[in-house]
């Protein structure tokens, strides 16, 4: 059980080694949605993603007997570097499985923190299998993606933040993958800000969160094809339980819409953003219905992106 104080205790613990990020607006892009649009833009956080928030959380609350043998996990990304920033920050070792299809741009910033990177190949089997094989050789400590209280803990500091700076929200949207983000924010506004609509948005070529979410099952994530590099994964069963509890609903962009998104972001709010992010702003587009006259917050996941394969 996550509690409130879970959560502020979270905040406190890894204030000091993460950034409160900027919310930005812009007149242009609430135009063309219809709403008063709130962007919390975790693009320019540690590592370039959300994902220290989680990572650090669950690493200070290792023992040094625990921390003296490093750390581990499996990652398309930004929770490689994230843990890899973590064992930087507390001297020790990163050990990090990522799929031979991740984008060089976070292979490297991964490399960059020190991380030894074993590759595998780009299904969960994979992953894990050569994770367990990284974990007998190491001893390093796993510190999973998403499915884990603390890590959960870690990530409903970003949402805790936007409710602290913006007041009377109607919605708040994230994106989908593991589902860590999106537990924590629907946590924290469960918490924090009780009247606002939790809302997420997954692409079409990776929909398992969708489907789990509308059957009440957890549908395995199965050969997930999307431009949306950091939402290829399951949904975890402890995140499920969190989201079927307290997420209005889930929904389903293209991954041409979430292209058209991203390009409007960078025309309009002038920052870089990887297409994981622009999932939420591509959703504002589709449903507008929903969000027409609201005050709508939008968590843009991360900046991540291979400034030579930009998809526009």
């Amino acid at each position: 059980m996550i509690s409130k104080k879970h959560i502020e205790n979270a905040h406190l613990r890894i204030q000091s080694h993460i950034h409160n990020t900027p919310i930005l607006t812009s007149s242009k892009l609430n135009a063309l949605a219809g709403a008063e649009l709130f962007f919390k833009c975790e693009n320019f956080q540690k590592v370039g993603a959300f994902k220290p928030r989680g990572a650090i959380n669950f690493a200070l609350q290792l023992t040094q007997e625990e921390l003296k043998n490093g750390l581990c996990t499996h990652s398309s990304g930004n929770h490689a570097q994230a843990v890899s920033l973590a064992a930087q920050l507390l001297n020790t070792s990163a050990y990090i499985v990522m799929p031979e299809t991740a984008p060089e741009v976070k292979v490297l910033a991964t490399k960059g923190y020190g991380a030894i990177v074993t590759f595998c190949a780009p299904n969960l089997q994979a992953r894990e299998e050569t994770l367990a094989q990284v974990q007998q050789k190491t001893n390093a400590v796993f510190i999973p993606p998403y499915n884990h209280e603390w890590i959960i803990e870690g990530q409903a500091t970003c949402a805790k933040e936007i409710f602290e700076e913006v007041n009377h929200l109607d919605y708040l949207l994230t994106p989908v993958g593991g589902g860590g983000l999106l537990a924590g924010s629907a946590l924290a506004a469960n918490y924090f800000s009780p009247k606002t609509t939790v809302v997420a948005a997954e692409p079409e070529g990776a929909d398992d969160a969708y489907r789990s979410f509308l059957s009440g099952i957890l549908v395995p994530s199965e050969n997930p094809k999307t431009i949306a590099d950091g939402l290829l994964t399951s949904l975890g069963p402890i995140n499920f339980e969190l989201i079927k509890k307290h997420v209005s609903e889930i929904n389903l962009v293209t991954d041409e819409e979430i292209i058209h998104a991203m390009k409007l972001i960078y025309l309009h709010l002038k920052v870089v953003i990887e297409p994981s992010s622009a999932t939420v702003f591509a959703m504002v587009l589709k449903r507008k219905e929903i969000f027409k006259g609201k005050r709508v917050a939008l968590i843009l996941s991360g900046g991540n992106v291979d400034l030579a394969k930009l998809p526009f």
